[in-house]
């Protein structure tokens, strides 16, 4: 599934590829960006520069417009050499961006993108969310302090809210989705489901701290200036092998790689997201109205001392 680290390796590829070249033609099933692109063509703008904020991709031309992406659970963006055959199906296609000429020409395809927007840089300050983010763990502005910040004022006004849900509210901090959540919480051997009011100072310093250093991790690609679309599993391990990539997420019913307790797996939150958490490692801290233990996901119980799954 699409997340910062996602979507800001395609915005670099895309820039590398069509960023300062000569749109050759404009494409797309999208009746609100059809209409536009009939009133003002896209075709022969330059494509300045394609950035990402968050989970948000932006593409931007000359004369004041600009395409607003975001991809949900399913969409993204593809790069593909003038006549090289999609992977998807025309039926998904929601936009084509060609660009360049010759050698040098590249089509940028959206595939199953279910939001996409042109805008003006004032309708886009007055009327989208991206104005609303939280800081970009990827921006050049972050920083562990600016993190911390974001989730204490979040905290004060919101102590009854789970941290784990907290870690994909997009205002607060801009660019983790639902694999991440788990693993940061994970890192810093706090409870998904504890109240923001049960937070320590240092754990939120944790929590700010791998935030930005595991997105970052995510998206090097040692490329140089070469054109790369990474397709590689996010890592949060530092282990090489694929099959120990990750620390809780997805592994329901494995055992915990620090201490041996079984993973486990509730659905949380309005939209019921996926949380794995390790009830060895995340030790439960109730705040003021909270049961005094913790939400269980699959039930365990002890066999020959090693946590088992239970019936």
């Amino acid at each position: 599934m699409p997340e910062g680290d996602t979507i800001y390796r395609s915005a670099r590829a895309m820039q590398r590829a069509i960023g300062g070249k000569v749109c050759t033609g404009f494409e797309t099933g999208l009746a609100p960006l059809a209409r536009v692109n009939d009133e003002t063509p896209v075709a022969g703008r330059m494509v300045e520069k394609v950035e990402s904020r968050g989970k948000w991709l932006l593409v931007y031309f000359s004369g004041d417009l600009i395409l607003v992406t975001h991809m949900l659970m399913s969409g993204s963006w593809h790069l593909y050499r003038a006549g090289e055959k999609w992977w998807m199906g025309r039926d998904r296609m929601r936009a084509v961006i060609r660009a360049g000429e010759g050698d040098a020409a590249w089509q940028a395809v959206a595939f199953n993108v279910p939001v996409a927007e042109f805008h003006t840089a004032r309708s886009l300050e007055r009327y989208t969310q991206i104005p609303k983010l939280g800081v970009d763990l990827l921006g050049g502005e972050y920083t562990v302090d600016a993190g911390v910040a974001r989730l204490k004022a979040y905290g004060a006004e919101h102590p009854e809210a789970e941290i784990a849900v907290v870690l994909l509210n997009q205002r607060v901090l801009a660019g983790l989705g639902n694999v991440y959540k788990s693993e940061v919480a994970f890192a810093a051997g706090v409870n998904p489901f504890r109240a923001m009011a049960t937070m320590t100072d240092r754990e939120l310093e944790t929590m700010a701290e791998v935030s930005g250093k595991w997105l970052k991790v995510n998206v090097l690609d040692g490329a140089g200036d070469g054109i790369v679309t990474y397709s590689g599993n996010r890592r949060t391990t530092g282990s090489s092998d694929r099959s120990e990539r990750l620390w809780v997420y997805g592994r329901q019913g494995q055992e915990c790689r620090r201490c041996g307790a079984l993973v486990e797996m509730r659905k949380q939150g309005e939209q019921a997201r996926s949380t794995y958490w390790c009830p060895g490692c995340q030790p439960w801290v109730a705040a003021t109205g909270q049961a005094t233990e913790a939400p269980v996901g699959r039930k365990v119980k002890l066999l020959g001392g090693r946590r088992r799954t239970g019936c």
